[in-house]
C-alpha cells in the first residue's frame, strides 16, 4: 500500500481521511509522515476541545438566563398586585389631623404592607422604576397622552406617570403608563 492512500475513519463518517504509514517506506519518510498525523490529531483534538468549552459556557449562559427569568410570568402577575395595591392607597382621602383613628391606622397598615410588598419583589430581582420627571424612553415607558410642556419642562420629559415601570432582572415585565411633555 503506498503513502497516497487513505482510509476513512470508521466511527466518524464525515471526518477527513487519514493517511496510512507505509511500513516498507524509508525511515525518514515514516517518520515525517507519523509527525504529520501526530499533528493532526493534535489539531483536532484542540479544536473539539474549543468546541467543548464553548458548549458548556452556552449551556452555562442559558441555564443562568433560564432560572433568572423562569418566574416572569408570576413576577408579572405579581406586579399587577403591587399597582393595584398602590390604587388603592391612592384611593383613600388625604390623612387629616381630624381623621378617625382607624382610618389613620389602615392608611398606615396598608403602606407598611405595600413596602414589605415592593421589598420582597426586589429582592427576588423585580424593580419598580418611577417615571414621574424623567426623560422619555421608549424602552421603559408608554406614552399614553402628550400635553403642552409646562414652563421649565423640557418637552419629552415625562409630566405624570400613570403607574411605574417594572422590570426582572433589568427586563421589561411591564412598561410605565406615562404622559410626556410636548412642545408647547
Amino acid at each position: 500500500m503506498d503513502m497516497s492512500e487513505k482510509t476513512e475513519n470508521p466511527t466518524d463518517p464525515a471526518a477527513e481521511p487519514i493517511p496510512v504509514a507505509d511500513t516498507a517506506a524509508p525511515e525518514g519518510d515514516r517518520l515525517a509522515t507519523l509527525e504529520a498525523e501526530a499533528a493532526q490529531f493534535r489539531d483536532k483534538w484542540l479544536r473539539s476541545e474549543a468546541e467543548m468549552q464553548n458548549l458548556r459556557t452556552r449551556t452555562r449562559r442559558e441555564a443562568e438566563e433560564a432560572r433568572q427569568f423562569a418566574v416572569q410570568k408570576f413576577a408579572r402577575d405579581a406586579v399587577e398586585t403591587a399597582d393595584n395595591l398602590r390604587r388603592g392607597l391612592d384611593s383613600l382621602p388625604p390623612a387629616a389631623e381630624d381623621e378617625p383613628e382607624l382610618l389613620a391606622k389602615l392608611r398606615n397598615g396598608f403602606e407598611g404592607v405595600e413596602r414589605g410588598f415592593v421589598a420582597m419583589l426586589e429582592r427576588h430581582g423585580v424593580k419598580k422604576h418611577d417615571a414621574a420627571g424623567q426623560p422619555s424612553d421608549p424602552e421603559l415607558h408608554q406614552a399614553m397622552a402628550e400635553q403642552p410642556a409646562p414652563e421649565g419642562v423640557e418637552p419629552g420629559t415625562v409630566i405624570q406617570a400613570w403607574t411605574p415601570a417594572w422590570t426582572l432582572n433589568g427586563r421589561l415585565l411591564k412598561p410605565a403608563m406615562v404622559v410626556v411633555a410636548g412642545k408647547a
